[in-house]
C-alpha cells in the first residue's frame, strides 16, 4: 500500500495507497465539487444512466463494488458486483445517512471529523452502527432544489470510492473530471 502519512509535517510514503492533499485543500476541492456538479433536473432515467455509468467504469477497471443512487427515501439504482459482501452494503446505507443527514458528501465530512481531531458520535452524537463519515457519498444536487438524494459507491478505499462517484457525476453532467478531481 501507498499512503502519505503526516511525521513533523513532512510526508512519507507508504506502498499502494495514493497520496492525500492535506485536509484543507481537500475540503476546499470538495466544496467546489459539490458546488459545481449539480443538475438542471433529476429522474429516474438520470440515477439509472448515473448508477450504469458507474457500474460501466467497474467493471471495465474489474473493481468489486456497490453502487446505490437514491433520492432520499426512494432507492433509484443499486447494484452490487462480484466480490462485494454484505458488509459493502451496510456501508452503503451508513455513507448515505451521513450525506442525507448534512447535505454533503461523506468524504468531506469525514475529513472535517480529522481536521477537528473528533467523530460523528462525540460531535453530532450520532451512532457508528448508522453513520460513517468515510468517502463514496455523494450529495445530488439539483439547481432550485437543492440536495434530493445520493449516490453511494463502496468496496474501494474511501478517497477511491469518492472519486469513482466524482467522476461518474463528471461523465453525467458533461464536466471534465481532470478539472474536478482530487489530488
Amino acid at each position: 500500500m501507498r499512503r502519505h502519512v503526516p511525521l513533523c509535517g513532512t510526508s512519507v510514503k507508504v506502498s499502494g495507497v495514493p497520496p492525500q492533499m492535506p485536509i484543507a485543500d481537500d475540503l476546499a476541492r470538495i466544496a467546489l465539487q459539490e458546488q459545481e456538479l449539480q443538475f438542471a433536473s433529476f429522474d429516474e432515467e438520470t440515477a439509472w444512466r448515473l448508477g450504469a455509468g458507474i457500474r460501466a467504469f467497474a467493471v471495465s477497471r474489474k473493481l468489486s463494488l456497490v453502487v446505490d443512487v437514491r433520492r432520499f427515501g426512494q432507492p433509484l439504482f443499486y447494484t452490487a458486483l462480484p466480490g462485494t459482501t454484505p458488509d459493502n452494503v451496510e456501508w452503503v446505507r451508513r455513507k448515505s445517512n451521513v450525506t442525507a443527514r448534512f447535505h454533503r458528501s461523506s468524504y468531506a465530512i469525514g475529513r472535517e471529523m480529522e481536521q477537528k481531531q473528533s467523530n460523528l458520535f462525540d460531535r453530532y452524537g450520532l451512532p457508528i452502527a448508522d453513520y460513517a463519515s468515510h468517502g463514496g457519498s455523494f450529495p445530488l444536487r439539483v439547481v432550485g432544489a437543492g440536495v434530493i438524494g445520493s449516490v453511494t459507491v463502496s468496496g474501494l478505499p474511501e478517497r477511491a470510492d469518492h472519486q469513482l462517484a466524482v467522476e461518474a457525476l463528471c461523465a453525467e453532467l458533461g464536466r471534465g473530471f481532470e478539472t474536478m478531481r482530487l489530488d
